[in-house]
């Protein structure tokens, strides 16, 4: 069993930065991909960014390259979404999640533990 827990949502205003973190506990994910989705009101869970196990490759949804960084510390079990230039559009609910499989992947249904998510409110 694997247990998420996000951090470090919050209202910020457009152009702010936040730093999203995800906490993973119950198993050591550093042989498993990682991934951040998100979901607005009234939408659908969408991907957001993915990260190998190594966290030598990443992958990034076109609203969110230039802006969004993912990065993994082993070590500590950690996941991170570094996000600047912060939209109106991306004001949702931001998921981390854990594939256990080495390589990244965008499909919601690839993985298995979910997070439950942390609120991010970004104003005009």
């Amino acid at each position: 069993q694997v247990h998420l827990v996000e951090s470090g949502g919050g209202l910020v205003q457009a152009g702010g930065s936040l730093r999203l973190s995800c906490a993973a506990s119950g198993r050591t994910l550093s042989r498993y991909a990682m991934g951040w989705f998100r979901q607005a009101p009234g939408k659908g869970r969408e991907f957001v960014a993915t990260i190998t196990w190594s966290g030598s490759s990443t992958y990034y949804a076109d609203s969110g390259k230039g802006r969004f960084t993912i990065t993994r510390d082993n070590a500590k079990n950690m996941v991170y979404l570094q996000m600047n230039s912060l939209k109106p559009e991306d004001t949702a609910v931001y998921y981390c999640a854990t594939r256990l499989w080495p390589s990244g992947s965008t499909t919601e249904d690839d993985y298995r533990y979910w997070g439950q998510g942390t609120q991010v409110t970004v104003s005009s």
